[in-house]
């Protein structure tokens, strides 16, 4: 069956379509064919990177909705021959075969007379918001909150892309550059196109940390005790820990903090004591206890969906409502645990001003003993009333905020 080059692209996306997995780890637990790695790899981002023209092509040009089998097989054959220009006969073939192989002949023949026939000319995108929103991949309600927010600048920052696979470096760097690569502003943290893992992963010499994590430990002040409040899996405490004597890694379910445990001794990092609990329910002993308190909230993600295109199919705009009470309540409990001087950072990564200052704001209006402080940043950002927003058209893709708050009293 692997023989066949659209057998692992098929069972990594009907992973994501069926089941609601998330891309990178039904990558990590599909075992994929290594000699084609790196080209499935390409084909599952790109069938999901244009999810929303590939469905269009195939609304186009199906007379009913195909199954989800036929709709998968469907929109890697079109990938392969809209963008990467693959030729019809051969995609057309291969279709075919994976579709014999798994046993569902009976919708061979739709596959063969779809293919042979599809013409991308009669494909017209819609006007306006969903046009962007079929070209972009977004959710309709979210390109027009992006648009009400951002204006002419929110096609810009739904166009951007990743700029390659963000590796932080502990030790032994030189040995790396050697490969194409791009800096950062950070020390010890660059981006490559490829990037394959090696022992150098295990041994702690390098972690894959993305700009905007970094970009937010940037923010954070040496102390000495320092929580860490939502910090699955783990990145944010481990690099904290260089900067923080003790650090409190907490974070809701069980099975994520063995993710930041395992984190820490990958990396050799012996000042971070993982623990389970809610960060939105009062523990009466952390109060007062922290010089620094960071609260990396669960929000939509719309800053990341140039590493993650598989974010925008299951949003909804029913699901803002849960998380801005979500947010706030977690960053009204952690403030709690902040002593007198110290400092609450609220961190998310999303674009959207509603769960950024329009959490914060509400938060300092009904906690006088917190005040926003500047805060500084060497990445390429936008200065709101309380934070930092940082764009993905201008910070490698990346979309993320922080805002830094000092208890005064």
């Amino acid at each position: 069956m692997k023989t066949n080059p659209f057998y692992d692209p098929y069972r990594v996306l009907l992973k994501v379509y069926s089941e609601g997995a998330h891309l990178k780890l039904a990558l990590a637990q599909t075992d994929l064919e290594e000699l084609n790695r790196a080209r499935t790899v390409k084909t599952v981002y790109g069938v999901l990177e244009n999810d929303g023209y590939l469905s269009l092509c195939i609304r186009t040009f199906a007379p009913k909705s195909p199954k989800l089998a036929a709709r998968v097989l469907l929109k890697i054959a079109l990938f392969q021959m809209i963008f990467l220009g693959k030729p019809r006969y051969m995609v057309t073939d291969t279709a075919v075969d994976l579709c014999k192989r798994l046993g569902k002949g009976g919708m061979a023949g739709f596959l063969n007379a779809f293919l042979r026939g599809f013409d991308g000319a009669k494909v017209v995108l819609p006007e306006g918001d969903e046009g962007l929103s079929v070209r972009y991949n977004f959710p309709l309600f979210a390109v027009k909150k992006l648009r009400r927010q951002y204006g002419e600048r929110a096609e810009r920052i739904m166009a951007a892309k990743s700029r390659g696979v963000s590796v932080r470096f502990v030790r032994g760097e030189e040995a790396y550059l050697a490969r194409p690569h791009e800096e950062t502003p950070f020390p010890h943290l660059y981006l490559f196109g490829h990037f394959a893992r090696d022992e150098g992963f295990d041994r702690g010499d390098y972690t894959f940390q993305s700009v905007g994590s970094v970009a937010i430990c940037s923010v954070v002040e040496p102390c000495e005790t320092f929580l860490d409040a939502c910090a699955a899996p783990g990145g944010k405490s481990v690099l904290l820990s260089g900067r923080c004597a003790h650090i409190t890694a907490c974070e809701l379910h069980e099975h994520r903090v063995a993710l930041i445990r395992s984190y820490c001794e990958r990396m050799g990092v012996e000042n971070v004591a993982p623990m389970c609990a809610d960060s939105a329910q009062f523990r009466p002993e952390w109060e007062g206890a922290f010089d620094g308190v960071l609260c990396d909230v669960p929000c939509s993600g719309f800053g990341t969906v140039a590493e993650n295109p598989d974010l925008p199919l299951n949003k909804t705009e029913a699901d803002f409502g849960g998380l801005r009470s979500v947010q706030s309540a977690i960053l009204s409990n952690c403030a709690r645990y902040v002593k007198a001087g110290g400092a609450l950072y609220y961190s998310t990564c999303s674009v959207l001003e509603e769960e950024n200052d329009g959490v914060v704001g509400p938060f300092l209006a009904e906690h006088g003993g917190f005040s926003a402080e500047a805060a500084e940043c060497p990445l390429p950002h936008e200065k709101t009333a309380y934070g930092l927003q940082f764009l993905p058209d201008e910070a490698f893709g990346a979309g993320f905020y922080v805002a830094k708050l000092r208890r005064t009293a």
